[in-house]
């Protein structure tokens, strides 16, 4: 299943207690929990690029899945990390004590980032 398209955010669990857990400011956190962000993929056999919009800030990671690989976090930090497939619509990797995964059912594209017992989940329909 091919993950290109854009997706915009329809809905969000934990947003804020997992921010805190990152260490992200409240200001930040205030900022941002109310932004519909914009995550546009493009995918090209094992290769894939990843840019998600909110408001102003643009967060863009490009990898190949099995491949060593930096990715920027949501805090800004750089860190090195292998993308995995899972079937054919599950994307996993490990950052930093991090868990991603993202997956795609239809036009629905779910992301759940997991960091020790606190999970934020995304979900985002293709537009």
């Amino acid at each position: 299943m091919s993950f290109t398209g854009k997706y915009e955010l329809q809905s969000q669990e934990n947003f804020e207690p997992f921010m805190k857990a990152l260490g992200l400011p409240e200001e930040q956190i205030e900022k941002g929990k109310d932004i519909k962000s914009v995550s546009e993929i493009v995918q090209d056999g094992n290769k894939f690029k990843f840019t998600v919009t909110t408001g102003s800030k643009v967060l863009q990671n490009e990898f190949t899945i099995g491949e060593e690989t930096e990715m920027e976090m949501l805090t800004g930090q750089k860190v090195k990390t292998i993308v995995h497939l899972e079937g054919n619509n599950k994307l996993v990797a490990e950052l930093k004590g991090l868990k991603s995964v993202t997956e795609i059912h239809g036009d629905t594209l779910t992301s759940t980032l997991t960091k020790g017992d606190i999970s934020y989940k995304r979900i985002s329909k293709r537009i």
